[in-house]
């Protein structure tokens, strides 16, 4: 049995103003404390701290870590930097980074951070996954990249090619032949740092921008968000002080998620930079064929701290059930796990402390909050250990949070020095941002656990432009109803989209797990078709059965499911029906998947369509 510390956590103590306009005004008592004008300050404070201390590795070809100590991080990055100033680049000419997570991209990353130059991740399957590259071109012109970079010439060649105008420069790590005219990495390496690149370092203040961060775009072309110096620094500083054993002992981290998005890129990639920590890259990820390599190097690592998707954790849970040897190595040294990007379903969570009481003796805690891309991402955080799932805790020092009444619910809006200034080269999108006090407009609903000690913290409501009206003018409340599917249909349903906009009754689409349905019937142990499974009577039944319950358990029509079926095909990630991070998009699967929702409500429905007969309390 391991023995892994409770840490040292600070949470919020509310303060609540109530206004005769129905909104609230939420901040913590705390005060935030001084933080630094830029985030590079912090490389530069370890390089000489703790010059030695690996601060980023990741496996080369071979399975070796390869790794970059804070002095080698520093020195290289000033090498970089001042090949960008021999070019010119700027606020008008910044660069775009098509690959993924990997050392060279942080190097470039940190050498346009001390020159003052924007860069924008971008996200891989805009390059990899498409076909016309209609995202990947429209986020170059809205960019105008003065210089665009991808690890391999070989693997981007058609990217590069089809949506880098031939004027741009190219840079590559590998197989720079591949791509007519590029640049070697390692010919930014070979520059050698002068006093132009302290020149440069010195101008650069807390409102210089550091990335432009484009969102997924699930409900149009994607949005950059501006994310300056003092966003990524007062967040970090928020982090910290209400998850104080952060700066005790230097987090270790083992992670995948994307740098093009915000819990990636500046969640946890500044958590390890400004603690002094140290990130292994981990090249796996929640999907089928890939997550062994994150088992693998999890088991090797034994992180300190642990953050993923609820995916992710879902299949580390299942793991652990036939691993006693992995669940040790992963409970060895973790202090806290912590989830984001989506909601994580009960039994997942009560399986994980299951877990964690096998292995360390008691439970861990278990922390989220509520943020978004243009808060960089944390604004509110449980920052205590809760029972269960669906607590976002309550707002970090130094921001200020509204709950402003918006139809039904209360929207969760932002304001503070973590919060974006603004769409990239999109002014018509900040004037419907931000409400007439500066506050940004989430779009998220929240709601207090308990109305009389608000010190219990929010809970999360759901989104308000995911709700929507049956034909009687009932609202239906996606979040929660959402919320109580999964938890009450796992393992056998990973994930739910809830339809019935302008319909009588309310149905679901289901994400089954497979492998999950075939323990329904010794018939389907050795069947490998995937459609003889899912429509096999006794997996049918059963998904019937727990619809059934769950709508003699409703209250009326708004929070019954009344028909259903299940997803034959897995969510597309080429099609934008699942997000890089592992997490639905509900709005393009509606889109794309429409013909089924015709199906679902068709007077004569076929075989795959699961009828509820299950009555609600209202009507029994």
């Amino acid at each position: 049995m391991t023995s892994a510390h409770k840490p040292r956590l600070n949470p919020s103590i509310a303060v609540r103003e109530r206004r005769a306009d129905g909104a609230e005004l939420v901040r913590a008592q705390q005060t935030l404390q001084p933080y630094p004008e830029k985030i590079t300050q912090r490389l530069e404070y370890w390089a000489h701290a703790a010059p030695d201390r690996t601060f980023l590795a990741q496996r080369d070809s071979n399975g070796t870590w390869r790794t970059l100590s804070y002095a080698e991080a520093l020195t290289k990055s000033r090498r970089i930097a001042q090949a960008l100033l021999a070019r010119n680049l700027s606020v008008d000419k910044p660069i775009a980074i098509l690959s993924g997570n990997d050392l060279e991209h942080a190097l470039l990353s940190f050498g346009a951070m001390i020159t003052g130059v924007p860069f924008a991740p971008v996200s891989v399957p805009y390059s990899l996954a498409s076909t016309d590259f209609g995202k990947l071109k429209y986020v170059l012109e809205l960019l105008t990249p003065g210089l665009v970079f991808a690890a391999c010439g070989k693997t981007f060649n058609r990217a590069l090619l089809q949506a880098a105008s031939s004027d741009i420069e190219i840079v590559v790590t590998q197989n720079a032949s591949a791509v007519p005219n590029a640049t070697s990495f390692g010919e930014l390496l070979a520059t050698d740092d002068s006093a132009d690149v302290d020149a440069a370092h010195a101008g650069v203040t807390p409102d210089t921008i550091v990335k432009i961060l484009f969102s997924s775009g699930s409900t149009g072309l994607p949005k950059g968000v501006v994310n300056t110096h003092r966003m990524l620094c007062s967040n970090q500083q928020m982090l910290l002080q209400m998850m104080p054993f952060l700066g005790e002992e230097a987090p270790i981290l083992c992670d995948w998620l994307p740098w093009n998005h915000t819990f990636g890129g500046n969640h946890n990639v500044g958590i390890a930079l400004y603690n002094g920590g140290t990130l292994y890259i981990d090249d796996g990820k929640p999907v089928p064929g890939q997550f062994a390599t994150s088992l693998r190097n999890i088991a090797e690592i034994e992180p300190t701290v642990f953050f993923n998707v609820p995916k992710g954790f879902e299949l580390i849970a299942q793991a652990m059930r036939d691993d006693d040897d992995f669940r040790e190595h992963f409970f060895k040294r973790v202090n806290i796990l912590f989830y984001a990007g989506a909601g994580l379903p009960q039994p997942v969570w009560d399986e994980l402390q299951g877990h964690a009481v096998k292995a360390t003796g008691h439970t861990i805690p278990i922390i989220t909050g509520l943020g978004c891309t243009e808060a960089a991402p944390t604004a509110t955080l449980t920052a205590r250990e809760v029972l269960h799932a669906g607590f976002i805790g309550l707002p970090c020092p130094g921001l200020e949070l509204k709950l402003a009444p918006t139809g039904r619910k209360l929207e969760v809006r932002y304001r503070g020095p973590n919060v974006t200034p603004g769409y990239w080269r999109r002014p018509e999108l900040n004037a419907t941002a931000f409400d007439n006090e500066g506050y940004y407009r989430t779009g998220d609903a929240a709601r207090w656990a308990d109305e009389n000690d608000i010190q219990t913290g929010l809970i999360f409501d759901g989104r308000i432009a995911e709700d929507f009206k049956l034909t009687s003018g009932t609202w239906v409340s996606v979040g929660p109803l959402r919320t109580k599917l999964v938890t009450r249909m796992s393992p056998w349903i990973r994930d739910v989209v809830i339809v019935g906009h302008d319909r009588n009754e309310v149905g679901a689409l289901l994400y089954p797990d497979v492998q999950e349905c075939k323990s329904l019937s010794p018939e389907l142990r050795d069947c490998s078709d995937t459609l003889k499974i899912l429509r096999h009577p006794a997996v049918l039944a059963h998904i019937r059965s727990l619809l059934t319950e769950l709508a003699e358990e409703s209250t009326g029509g708004s929070n019954r499911i009344a028909r259903a079926a299940m997803l034959e095909e897995a969510p597309s990630l080429d099609i934008g029906e699942i997000t890089d991070k592992g997490s639905l998009n509900s709005a393009a699967i509606l889109r794309h998947r429409a013909a089924l929702v015709a199906e679902l409500y068709h007077p004569s429905p076929s075989a795959r369509i699961i009828i509820v007969n299950g009555k609600t309390k209202l009507y029994a």
